[in-house]
């Protein structure tokens, strides 16, 4: 209820003339610095949205926002750290691409710098294939290893990153091509079956000995002019070795048969035209030091 002005008898303060069950509020009114300070406030907000990109407005275009008359965007903020971190950064990178690769793995300093710039470059480019810790996944080698398709020297690496694998990017690019057996009609089921047995069996790991005994036949005749007699592979091909356990497409028994008989042609970009001669380098040498370089 409503009713006249009253003077709280405690506080000596007036309420608001409500009551509620009994209950007055006193009339309190905010301290004056507090409701300039919220003022303020409003009037900073106001002169922010005019100011700054703020609102959101919808166009024939599609949704875009007021771009302040200050024309400020962090976008230009990270552009220019951008520019000028690669500008800091110019002439050891220069000096990283005229030097031999494995001139510069010999020079601590440069290493050093080398070494750091090509982890962030993994991060940043290669990282989303191969993992964060360069540990691979299916489809993807993992780079810790000592097994490598192309070669795991410095030179190899280098190529690698810079070509890479059936891009055709140019006539360095990494070219080979796993046959389809069974959907090309080199082979029959049976024959296929026979030969991932034997496969298996350069593993321990056969299920079937008649099998596997008829696998190392066929295997003879259509697989080792690539991955060699001895099935231990052959680097100038990127034909794997098939005895080390070592799968990038898994090694069970179906993945095996898939392989053989569906064929497995993975790409790797060639990074040397986006990155530069200097990064690929940098990369190079990073990969060369997780621990499966030659």
């Amino acid at each position: 209820m409503s009713e006249k002005v009253h003077v709280d008898e405690v506080s000596g303060t007036t309420t608001t003339g409500h009551e509620w069950d009994g209950i007055r509020e006193l009339n309190n009114p905010l301290p004056k610095w507090w409701a300039y300070l919220f003022f303020a406030c409003i009037v900073w907000a106001v002169g922010y949205w005019v100011v700054y990109p703020a609102w959101p407005y919808l166009t024939g275009e599609g949704w875009t926002y007021t771009k302040g008359v200050a024309g400020y965007t962090e976008r230009n903020d990270v552009a220019a750290q951008l520019k000028a971190i690669a500008a800091s950064r110019a002439e050891t990178l220069k000096v990283i691409e005229e030097t031999p690769i494995e001139e510069i793995a010999k020079n601590e300093n440069l290493l050093e710098v080398a070494l750091a710039g090509g982890k962030a470059a993994f991060g940043d480019n290669c990282a989303g294939c191969h993992g964060s810790g360069a540990q691979g996944g299916n489809g993807f080698p993992n780079l810790n290893d000592d097994d490598w398709l192309w070669g795991g020297t410095l030179a190899d690496i280098q190529t690698t990153i810079a070509h890479g694998i059936r891009w055709d990017a140019d006539e360095n690019t990494r070219q080979n091509q796993m046959p389809r057996f069974l959907d090309d009609g080199m082979l029959k089921r049976e024959q296929v079956n026979d030969v991932a047995e034997y496969v298996l069996s350069l593993n321990d790991a056969a299920t079937d000995a008649k099998a596997a005994g008829r696998g190392a036949e066929v295997y003879a005749q259509n697989c080792a002019s690539c991955h060699g007699a001895d099935a231990k592979g052959n680097q100038e091909l990127g034909a794997p070795n098939l005895t080390d356990a070592i799968w990038l497409y898994g090694g069970d028994k179906a993945s095996l048969v898939a392989t053989i008989a569906h064929g497995r042609n993975g790409v790797m970009p060639a990074w040397g035209a986006r990155l530069g001669t200097g990064t690929v380098k940098e990369l190079a040498l990073y990969v060369h030091s997780l621990g499966g370089g030659k």
